[in-house]
This record gives structure tokens, sequence and C-alpha cells, in this order.
């Protein structure tokens, strides 16, 4: 696998992660709207590599003058997608470091 090819997984990931916590933040805004329908991320593998998010609403029941919404939930959710969006960061930034040492050993 190239080192480019590694950097775009990882930018997925990113942009991934990006969506779900954007698909999460709204939920903890509108959780006292009676009827609201939390949304749901899945994740699933993309064609070539990386993952693909796609947002859609939860389809869960809603109680009486409330929404489905559990703010708990919605909050690991927020830190999960933080601690993924990091370890995919981490990557592209070690695979930029990788290029900057290549770029200086081809100038030598």
């Amino acid at each position: 696998m190239s080192l480019s090819a590694v950097m775009g997984i990882s930018l997925s990931g990113m942009q991934a992660q990006q969506t779900r916590a954007t698909a999460t933040a709204n939920p903890i805004a509108t959780a006292m709207t009676p009827g609201y329908d939390r949304l749901q991320t899945r994740l699933s593998t993309a064609a070539g590599g990386g993952v693909q998010a796609s947002v859609s609403p939860s389809g869960d029941a809603t109680v009486d003058d409330g929404s489905n919404v559990d703010l708990r939930q919605e909050a690991l959710s927020l830190i999960e997608s933080e601690i993924a969006f990091k370890a995919n960061a981490s990557v592209w930034e070690t695979g930029a470091d990788m290029w900057d040492v290549l770029m200086s050993i081809k100038r030598d």
C-alpha cells in the first residue's frame, strides 16, 4: 500500500468522524423538541479503501411531548468521534512526516 493511499484513508476517516460529530451535535441541540427523531450515523467501507459516513433518522419511537434523544449516549458518541478523529489525524501527520523525509532524501 502506498503512502498516499494510507493518507487518503486517514483523510476519509477524519471526514467520516466530522460527519458523525455534526450528526450528533444536532440532536443534542434539539433534544427537547417534541417528536424529534435523533440522527444515526452509519460507517461503511468505501470502494478503494477508507470509510464513508451516512446519516439518517433513527426511526426509533419518540416519547409523548418529547424526543428519543438520550443525552448520555449522544455525549458518548461525541467522545468516540473525537478519539477516532485524533487517531486518523495522527496517521495523517505521520504520513506527512514520512513525505518530508522522502523529499529530503531525494534532494540529497
